[in-house]
């Protein structure tokens, strides 16, 4: 059995000044910072950028400025990453896109594009906001966290297929235009993808993982 991550020691160590601890911990959760750049990125920007130079930045800058931390718990940590995030991905759209109307998708918000009620994955309900209790936010954040990095394990076109399903609120037909895929091959996609989402999901719920 890979032995398990366990993120809030390693939080603990990296504020006793452990740089190893501090890269390790920030390594886990770039999975998380991915999908939460793709959802920020204007579809404009997204043609000019990489949602992953927005991450590296971010990391970068959290790594630099670990110090500037003061909380004590996951939770608190990945909201600190999601408020780096969210200013380098301001920053993006102010450098790129200062010229052209401001867009609702501008304002720098975690906020579905599609009907969220009917995602079976429920992503955007574990992207914790600030009416939720402490408690809450910190169980949707690691619960968001988790999920990001299961998505990652997918192949690239089983990712894809969900991102664009699940987290962009695209229809079948959409996702099918934009993978130059037939409708069935799409739905064949989200059906393997959901299937093995959920047992990477499985799997570390039940202590199997070396995520946490």
């Amino acid at each position: 059995m890979p032995r398990v991550f366990d993120s809030h020691s390693k939080l603990a160590a990296a504020k006793l000044g452990d740089s190893e601890a501090k890269g390790e911990l920030l390594d886990r959760f770039r999975p998380y910072l991915n999908v939460i750049a793709q959802r920020l990125l204007d579809e404009r920007l997204k043609g000019r950028m990489d949602s992953g130079d927005v991450v590296q930045a971010t990391y970068l800058e959290a790594s630099r400025d670990f110090g500037a931390f003061r909380g004590d718990s996951i939770e608190s940590f990945l909201a600190w990453l999601r408020h780096i995030l969210r200013n380098n991905v301001a920053t993006a759209h102010q450098e790129h896109l200062a010229t052209q109307k401001r867009s609702a998708r501008l304002e720098v918000t975690i906020q579905p594009t599609g009907n969220s009620s009917s995602d079976p994955l429920q992503f955007e309900q574990m992207i914790p906001s600030d009416s939720s209790s402490p408690s809450q936010r910190m169980m949707r954040s690691e619960s968001a966290a988790l999920l990001a990095a299961c998505i990652e394990q997918l192949p690239s076109t089983q990712q894809d297929a969900i991102r664009m399903k699940y987290l962009d609120g695209l229809s079948i037909k959409a996702i099918s235009e934009r993978m130059q895929k037939s409708e069935m091959a799409v739905a064949g996609l989200l059906k393997r993808g959901l299937q093995g989402l959920r047992e990477h999901m499985s799997r570390a719920q039940a202590g199997n993982s070396s995520f946490w």
